[in-house]
Formats: structure tokens, C-alpha cells, sequence
């Protein structure tokens, strides 16, 4: 299998990293590098990702000055060593064939881009019903106007230098950017498998709020274009600890 290099994005999750960097741990195919880009985190994010240095050989861990999702992906993709890329948030969790089977499809279908559909397991009916609907919604709109996940975008180091990177005057659907700019040149397309992550922004932003607000985001982006001048105010990192 070809090599990969893994771009995981962190702010303030030290809570969370160790989880993900376990499961990458465990992953059947092995053939990868992991860069950690963090972004100037408060807490001890970049600590416990050092604790993996053993157990991940191929680990770097990039500290920025500055904060912003589209620059640590871009910061990220600019380190990596091999050609195929993958984004991923921090709080993403992944089944230990994740890797092997998405290289299988990505090799099979022929992808430059490729999103990965939400899981949902193990989650209150409500969500995994949400879940549901975003992940038709994800299914439908491949074919015409692609939308996303950033938490889990597979690119290659080409396609990725072609699109000049995310933009990184968006800050609210800046991967439905990325996967829509994509296709106009390669086939994009939704891998049949899923990643599940915390679902700490739908039990803090609330399941309705936080679908009105991507659905109205879509909306707007179809009608008049990307949003670069703050339209609709999004922060990076902004949810809270569960007590």
C-alpha cells in the first residue's frame, strides 16, 4: 500500500489525542506518518502526543503561533512526506481497518478527494437520526455540489498544491470549499465507510441548532458563494469540557 501521511489538527485537546493516536496504533495497515499540528493549545495537547513518540516512530508535532483549521491543514500538508494525504480532527476515532480499507477504495475508485460518511454507533437515537440525514444529505449533493467532513478528507499532495490548499479567509465550511473546488477537476467522491468522532458539538450547539446552521450555510454558499467575510460567525476550538 502506498504511504500516507495523517495531518491531525489540535487545539486544546489533550483530552482527546491520546484516543485517536491509540487507534493509529492499532491500525492493520501501518505504512504511514503522523503530523500533529497544534495550535498554540492551552493545555497539555502536545505533551501526551509525545508520549506516543515509541509507539509511533514517523510522529512529528508542529506548534503554531497563530490559530485557524484551513492553516494547520495547510501547515500539515506542507511537512507531509508521501503524495496521498489525510485530514483529521483530533477527536476523531477510527476501527483498526480504517486505513487498509480506505486505501482498498481509494485505489479501487480511483480518488484524488474523497469524504467519509459519519458514524454514529453507540450514540442516543436522536443523533444517530441526525447523523443519518447529514450522511444522505453528504450522499445526494456528491453528485452536484459536494459538501463534507473536514474531520475526515482524504487528498493527495497534487491536488492539493493545485487547489492552492483550504482557503483560509473561510472559517465556516471551508472543507465544503476544499471537496467542491476538487471536483471540478477530479472525480470526488464518498468513500462506503465511516469514522466516528465526539459528539460534544451537537450535545453543546444542540442537534436542531447545529443542523439549521450548516443546512443555512450550504444554502447561502449555492446561492451566493463561499463566505469570507465572516457572514456567519464560527470559531475554531470553541466547545467546552462536559462536566
Amino acid at each position: 500500500m502506498s504511504p500516507l501521511s495523517i495531518v491531525i489538527i489540535t487545539l486544546n485537546e489533550e483530552k482527546r489525542i491520546g484516543r485517536l493516536l491509540e487507534d493509529l496504533t492499532k491500525q492493520t495497515n501501518q505504512n504511514f506518518e503522523v503530523i500533529i499540528v497544534d495550535s498554540n493549545s492551552e493545555d497539555a495537547t502536545c505533551e501526551v502526543a509525545q508520549a506516543f513518540e515509541a509507539s509511533i516512530p514517523d510522529l512529528t508535532i508542529h506548534k503554531m503561533d497563530k490559530r485557524g483549521v484551513s492553516l494547520g491543514r495547510n501547515t500539515g500538508a506542507s511537512l507531509a512526506k508521501h503524495e496521498r494525504l489525510l485530514f483529521l480532527d483530533a477527536d476523531v476515532s477510527l476501527k483498526a481497518d480504517f486505513l487498509e480499507r480506505a486505501a482498498t477504495q481509494l485505489a479501487e475508485k480511483k480518488l484524488e478527494v474523497a469524504g467519509v460518511y459519519m458514524g454514529s454507533k453507540g450514540l442516543p437515537i436522536a443523533h444517530r437520526v441526525g447523523y443519518a440525514l447529514f450522511n444522505l444529505g453528504l450522499f445526494a449533493t456528491q453528485f452536484t455540489f459536494p459538501t463534507a467532513v473536514g474531520a475526515c478528507i482524504f487528498s493527495t499532495k497534487r491536488a492539493h498544491k493545485d487547489l492552492q490548499g483550504f482557503d483560509e479567509n473561510i472559517t465556516l465550511c471551508e472543507d465544503c470549499d476544499y471537496v467542491k473546488r476538487a471536483s471540478q477537476t477530479w472525480r470526488f467522491r464518498f468513500l462506503p465507510m465511516t469514522f466516528e468522532f465526539d459528539p460534544r458539538r451537537l450535545d453543546q450547539d444542540g442537534l436542531f441548532t447545529m443542523g439549521a446552521t450548516y443546512l443555512k450555510a450550504n444554502v447561502r454558499r449555492f446561492f451566493f458563494g463561499e463566505m469570507r467575510n465572516n457572514e456567519m460567525e464560527y470559531k475554531f476550538g470553541h466547545y467546552s469540557e462536559q462536566k
